[in-house]
């Protein structure tokens, strides 16, 4: 049960965070999947956590434009995935590659490049506890 108390904090916090995203969608394209699958304080980075989340996006699936208050890196672990961040050309990414994007970018495309399969990411992301994971991007 201490295991179930620990993670409970950090995943209420993440759904808050990230259940702007799911209203963002018509319900017949519901927003993609965000599971925590690590949240911890840095003992080496005072005032900083480390947060490992795996994201899974169903075929033709995206994510709301969007900014990281925190430094994310991503990797793709299957599918392809379409990222675009403000000022570069969106690119796709397919299993096995990465990106970073540093803290505060906006984050104007990030999609399944998929309409027929399934793509899972794994990020990485460093921030302070009081930072958002995800913030929607206004027009």
């Amino acid at each position: 049960m201490n295991v179930l108390r620990y993670c409970a904090a950090p995943l209420v916090a993440l759904a808050l965070t990230v259940s702007s995203s799911a209203f963002a969608h018509d319900a017949g394209d519901p927003s993609e999947k965000v599971t925590v699958l690590q949240d911890q304080m840095l003992k080496n980075v005072p005032g900083k956590k480390a947060l490992m989340i795996e994201v899974d996006y169903e075929p033709g699936q995206s994510s709301i434009a969007h900014k990281h208050d925190g430094t994310a890196m991503a990797y793709v672990l299957s599918g392809s995935i379409t990222s675009q961040v403000k000022g570069e050309k969106a690119v796709t990414y397919k299993a096995g590659e990465y990106w970073y994007e540093a803290a505060g970018s906006e984050h104007l495309v990030s999609k399944n490049a998929s309409a027929t399969e399934p793509a899972k990411l794994l990020v990485f992301m460093v921030l302070s506890p009081d930072e958002k994971i995800l913030v929607p991007l206004k027009n």
